[in-house]
């Protein structure tokens, strides 16, 4: 896929999912996590390389048995600085993109990441792709042609930051829309509406 790596973020399974708080308990939170990271790891097989930036040893191993580069945080800080992590390694390494990629996607398949890779490679020059997130102005997936065309601004209202750098930097900026990676799991309504389907 032209040399695109795919690198997802994993947070450590215990302390990822807490605005679920008053509808999971701890054990439930964690198996959540864990389970989603796992169909993060396996849509990510569609890249040419799977890194994993892991927040904790147990992350660490699902994603080593899963195949992934592991890269493991000696100190978590947060999605931007795992992001950060993810690309400066895979620029050394010499990757031409970067699709970087939430763990927290309930309905992540293989074949819509092999969507964007295939849209990516439809575009000519540098690209900064995102794939916005339900509600909030979010970013569930930042696509980087070169890994460095763009900074990192994950958080609420994160679509609109990535937008105006990439158009700042003169870096072509394209949303794409996808209904299987736009859901992530932040509040109790998201997993109603991931029941409801």
């Amino acid at each position: 896929m032209g040399g695109v790596w795919v690198v997802v973020l994993i947070k450590d399974f215990h302390s990822a999912k807490q605005r679920l708080r008053t509808a999971m308990g701890p054990e439930e939170r964690s198996q959540l996590a864990r389970a989603n990271a796992h169909l993060a790891l396996r849509a990510a097989a569609a890249g040419e390389r799977v890194v994993a930036v892991c927040g904790s040893d147990e992350a660490a191993a699902l994603a080593g048995s899963e195949g992934a580069e592991v890269l493991l945080e000696a100190t978590p800080g947060g999605q931007n600085q795992a992001a950060a992590t993810g690309l400066e390694h895979a620029s050394r390494a010499g990757a031409a993109a970067v699709l970087l990629l939430s763990s927290d996607l309930p309905l992540i398949t293989v074949e819509a990441v092999q969507k964007i890779l295939a849209r990516a490679e439809e575009l000519p020059g540098a690209l900064v792709m995102a794939i916005p997130a339900t509600g909030r102005g979010g970013t569930n997936g930042l696509l980087v042609r070169p890994p460095d065309a763009v900074g990192l601004h994950f958080g609420d209202q994160s679509l609109k930051k990535f937008e105006a750098d990439a158009l700042a930097r003169g870096v072509r900026f394209e949303l794409f829309a996808s209904e299987l990676l736009a859901l992530d799991l932040d509040e109790p309504s998201d997993l109603a509406f991931l029941a409801s389907r």
